[in-house]
């Protein structure tokens, strides 16, 4: 029993963690203000970004499963530092990469905001 037991939780972190490597579409959330003007939701893109690359192992409520919690990681480290581990991965777990270019800027700049 311990045995499938083992096989089934290794298996769904298998998959959860290909999952979180998925994605890559870039869909541009965007909406009108009153002047007629389009802007980019920032914080929509991030949470779409989060939701795709990061809740796998984050959580959905980002107080962490796999990996640990993000909630208040903006008090810890600063949108450089978060940068850098969103590019770089950070040893024990992250993977370098995840997350790139303009939506790594946009995650850190979010993630940075979270006291």
């Amino acid at each position: 029993m311990k045995k499938k037991l083992s096989a089934l939780l290794l298996g769904t972190s298998l998959v959860m963690g290909l999952a979180a490597c998925g994605g890559g579409d870039k869909d541009e959330s965007k909406n009108t203000d009153n002047g007629g003007t389009t802007k980019t939701t920032e914080t929509a893109d991030a949470q779409k970004i989060y939701d795709q690359k990061c809740s796998s192992c984050h959580g959905g409520d980002m107080k962490g499963a796999m990996g640990p919690n993000l909630t208040k990681v903006g008090s810890k480290y600063s949108k450089d530092e978060i940068l850098d581990i969103l590019k770089n991965g950070k040893s024990g777990g992250m993977p370098a990469g995840l997350v790139t270019g303009d939506d790594a800027e946009t995650m850190a700049s979010w993630l940075a905001a979270k006291k």
